[in-house]
């Protein structure tokens, strides 16, 4: 009984100090990418490389949406992890990426998770995408806007979301970074 107790109080105490060390993500993301995700923003955070590594991860997913030779072999389950694990190690090494983003790559290669880093680097983009205080507003048309009907919608954004420092057209979607 006492044993019970004490392992108890000790696993406790273990979880406690682990989680106090994580910097809080600005916005909480679910399941196991999004714990992928926030893992992530907590070391990069740490380490002060919150930009480099959101940068390094949007390229890494733009080459692997482009590239469908290194993406069938990134997310081939036939390659060895360990081998898999030193071959991105080498490439992040050879492409001068950051700790936290070559980090990152290792751990999902070494655990079989290469197929969900599309879905991680999503969730780190909506992290990131709330840290600057960044609003996602999706507009869908059924004919594109011209110039005209374009100002006319960022002006009735503005007013509801008060000031907006920047705003980004990306196919239908407008990003808006609040002061």
């Amino acid at each position: 009984m006492l044993r019970t107790n004490l392992s108890i109080l000790a696993r406790g105490f273990s979880s406690s100090s682990v989680a106090s060390q994580m910097v809080k993500a600005p916005v909480q993301v679910f399941g196991l990418e999004g714990r992928y995700a926030t893992a992530l923003y907590s070391a990069a955070s740490k380490l002060k490389q919150l930009d480099q590594v959101e940068k390094e991860l949007v390229t890494w997913q733009q080459t692997l949406k482009n590239d469908s030779k290194l993406r069938d072999i990134v997310v081939s389950p036939i390659i060895n992890r360990k081998v898999l694990s030193t071959a991105l190690k080498d490439t992040c090494e050879k492409l001068r990426l950051s700790a936290a983003t070559s980090n990152l790559l290792q751990v999902l290669a070494d655990n079989g998770r290469m197929k969900k880093l599309d879905t991680v680097i999503n969730h780190f983009k909506t992290i990131m995408a709330a840290h600057r205080g960044d609003v996602v507003c999706e507009v869908t048309t059924a004919k594109p806007l011209d110039d005209s009907q374009r100002k006319q919608l960022e002006g009735a954004l503005k007013v509801k979301l008060y000031s907006i420092l920047i705003i980004i057209l990306l196919k239908n979607k407008y990003f808006h970074r609040l002061s």
